[in-house]
C-alpha cells in the first residue's frame, strides 16, 4: 500500500523470517543493512511492557548514497533509508518512508530522479521480501 507518507506490504511470514528475507532482497539490489533496533527488546529492557515485535533496519547503497550527500547535504537528516517490520493484527507489516517525499522536503529537484530509483528499489526488496513462499 502506498499513500502520502509511506508505501508498506503485509506478510504472512514471521518478523524474524521477513527481517532475514529483507536482507537477501537489499543485498541483490546492492543496498545493505547498517543496524538492526529491536524495538520490543529495548523498550522492555527500559521497563516498559511493549510485546509487540518491532525492529527498524537502517540500510544503505554506499555508491546512491555518496552521490546524493555530495550533491546536498542535507539529505543526511534522513539517511540512511528506514525499514520497519513489525506486527500487527496477526500479520507482518513490512513499511517505509518514501524516499521521493524526504527528497521534496530538501527542495533540490535535481534529486528527484535519484530519489524515485531509489524509492522503486527499495519498493522492490519490500514487496520480494513480503512474498509467500
Amino acid at each position: 500500500m502506498t499513500n502520502l507518507f509511506h508505501y508498506s506490504k503485509a506478510s504472512d511470514k514471521g518478523v524474524d523470517e521477513v527481517v532475514e528475507a529483507l536482507r537477501g532482497a537489499l543485498a541483490e539490489r546492492k543496498f545493505g543493512v547498517l543496524w538492526q533496533l529491536d524495538m520490543t527488546q529495548t523498550l522492555q529492557g527500559k521497563g516498559f511492557d511493549f510485546k509487540q515485535p518491532y525492529r527498524i533496519l537502517e540500510v544503505c547503497n554506499p555508491f546512491e548514497a555518496n552521490g546524493v550527500l555530495t550533491q546536498n547535504p542535507l539529505v543526511g537528516y534522513f539517511l540512511p533509508c528506514k525499514i520497519v517490520v513489525y506486527e500487527d493484527e496477526g500479520k507482518t507489516q513490512i513499511g517505509l518512508p518514501l524516499p521521493t517525499l524526504l527528497i521534496d522536503m530538501v527542495g533540490d529537484d535535481k534529486l528527484r530522479e535519484t530519489a524515485e530509483r531509489i524509492e522503486a528499489t527499495l519498493k522492490s526488496a519490500v514487496d520480494d521480501a513480503a512474498k509467500d513462499e
